[in-house]
């Protein structure tokens, strides 16, 4: 059984955008959702009082969870580690399709460690912002509605004056939605054919160490 799991948060990607993409990577897949979970709970809710969740991710053995990012799992590493022990000790099969990466229980533990420092960093730089609207928080746009057929014509490999064009919208306003989306970075790496290796390769890239003027600043 295929399932794929939603869960939006106001300064990531909506519902509508999950949707399409992870519609986009089952078509490069060729996957089939047989269920579909949409949560709705807020992002500071921990494992413990999401039972649907809980319930949902108990009954899966041997089947394959699709979620966006890990992000979307929690933004509690704690639940997020426990979440995936639970999963890949069922024999679940996990495809987070923003980063193109499939793990189970044979996977390189690097490749679980980047994810989880990945959340870390997003987590981090979350902290870091100031009160009011999160820099790079996404409000929503009249573009939304027009989100698929963007998707779409982006993967067929129309630029953004083409598809202005055909909306009969403003070009920059376009060029805009696009970028702070990163429409074009999602739907490349949707269409192209990359390997698991350079997937995997990418993900373990991206750890960071702690550095040293970090400490010393800290220690201040």
């Amino acid at each position: 059984m295929v399932v794929s799991y939603i869960r939006p948060d106001k300064d990531f990607e909506n519902v509508i955008e999950q949707l399409k993409i992870i519609g986009a990577y089952c078509d490069r897949e060729k996957l089939i959702i047989d269920k579909e979970m949409i949560d709705q709970t807020f992002q500071n809710k921990r494992i413990a009082q999401r039972t649907d969740v809980v319930g949902l991710f108990r009954s899966l053995h041997n089947d394959t969870l699709l979620v966006y990012d890990t992000w979307v799992l929690s933004l509690n590493i704690e639940d997020v580690v426990q979440m995936l022990s639970c999963l890949l000790r069922n024999g679940v099969e996990i495809h987070f399709v923003k980063q193109g990466i499939v793990i189970d229980r044979q996977s390189d533990t690097m490749v679980l460690l980047g994810l989880i420092d990945q959340l870390r960093q997003t987590i981090q730089n979350e902290d870091k912002k100031e009160i009011g609207r999160p820099k790079g928080s996404k409000s929503s746009s009249k573009f939304d509605l027009h989100l698929e057929q963007i998707i779409k014509e982006l993967k067929q490999g129309h630029n953004v004056s083409d598809i202005a064009r055909h909306l009969d919208v403003s070009r920059s306003s376009l060029k805009d939605y696009v970028e702070s989306r990163a429409l074009k970075e999602l739907v490349r790496g949707i269409t192209l054919t990359r390997s698991d290796e350079d997937a995997e390769a990418m993900i373990i890239g991206t750890i960071k160490c702690p550095s040293l003027q970090a400490t010393i600043e800290e220690s201040l």
